[in-house]
């Protein structure tokens, strides 16, 4: 979270912007010799029933819309009276009770115009902590999936390549050390993302070494930004589990990361064989958990911000994922 949105989160930075706002208009709007001051007493006469409205008054709206409605009346008929008789003390007028409706008007917009605010905050602030629940869901959801996959993954290693289960096995404790104690933040240093995917492209090479041409491209600075964790990893691992054996020649995965302008292009493609893969579906059964968990990810962290491709030819797969990460 950058410094600026934990300025517009924060409870009393808001209080006091709206406070500004509204002694700004009441500069405006006071016809008097003194209006800074007239408009500073006004606040001081508006902010406790403001207060008392929106912290003690309007939780009671979910529970009786009648008793909201005699507290509402009551509040504003009583803090009126009193905003009256301080304005009569210190000005030296007359009762009048054009000044005590004027007064009534006052404060009864500025009510609700805070019951307005309030409303649209607690609503934001909802749809927030919904947000970051259903995230924690899905990020719930994808370590076991990813351990699912790894450890099917040293099954195949330790029967083809058992001299090698030692740096297999350290290997695999660097890759689940970060997918379970580093990836807690919503987002990480795209470094260390990218650093990831090298160790668990790295691990696919020992097993596929024969059968399979491997090749990751980087380019650009990855230091200067930042992504949601485990967010590429997903396609990295639906390349290898849709990687079919070709006859004539070895299968193929080609992973490519580019950063420019603030937008990270990430391309991964795996060679296949359709005459095997008839009712092979990204979108369906085991494999579908991974894909449909990021892309719901992205739709959450990155709206209007990505462009993904989820492509099948005669010869290959192909994910296709542009993301602003500014």
């Amino acid at each position: 979270m950058s410094k600026l949105d934990r300025w517009v989160d924060h409870k009393v930075a808001q209080n006091l912007f709206i406070w500004f706002f509204l002694f700004l208009i009441l500069m405006t709007a006071i016809q008097t010799e003194d209006r800074m001051l007239a408009s500073v007493f006004a606040i001081v006469l508006l902010a406790p029933p403001v207060y008392i409205n929106n912290l003690l008054i309007f939780p009671i709206l979910k529970k009786s819309i009648l008793l909201f409605i005699v507290l509402f009346c009551i509040n504003t008929l009583v803090f009126t009276g009193v905003s009256v008789l301080l304005i009569q003390n210190f000005s030296n007028l007359e009762f009048e009770w054009n000044m005590y409706f004027n007064f009534m008007g006052i404060m009864i917009l500025a009510l609700v115009f805070a019951s307005a605010l309030k409303v649209a905050r607690d609503s934001f602030s909802r749809r927030q902590q919904e947000k970051e629940a259903e995230l924690k869901l899905l990020k719930a959801q994808l370590n076991p999936h990813f351990l699912f996959n790894t450890l099917n993954n040293l099954y195949g290693l330790s029967v083809v390549k058992s001299d090698k289960l030692p740096f297999l096995m350290l290997k695999l404790s660097d890759l689940l050390r970060y997918s379970l104690y580093e990836t807690k933040d919503i987002l990480v240093p795209l470094d260390k993302e990218i650093t990831y995917l090298k160790n668990y492209i790295a691990l696919e090479k020992i097993r596929l070494e024969d059968t399979t041409e491997i090749n990751f491209e980087g380019k650009g600075s990855f230091s200067d930004y930042v992504i949601a964790p485990m967010l590429l990893i997903v396609f990295v691992e639906n390349a290898f589990k849709h990687l079919t054996a070709q006859i004539k020649q070895k299968s193929n995965v080609t992973i490519t990361i580019k950063t420019e302008d603030d937008l990270l292009s990430f391309y991964c493609s795996n060679s296949i064989d359709s005459s095997l893969n008839k009712e092979n579906n990204l979108e369906k059964g085991k494999s579908g958990i991974g894909l449909v968990n990021v892309k719901k990810r992205l739709a959450l962290i990155y709206p209007d911000k990505h462009q993904l491709k989820v492509q099948k030819t005669e010869e290959k797969y192909v994910i296709d994922l542009k993301l602003n990460i500014k």
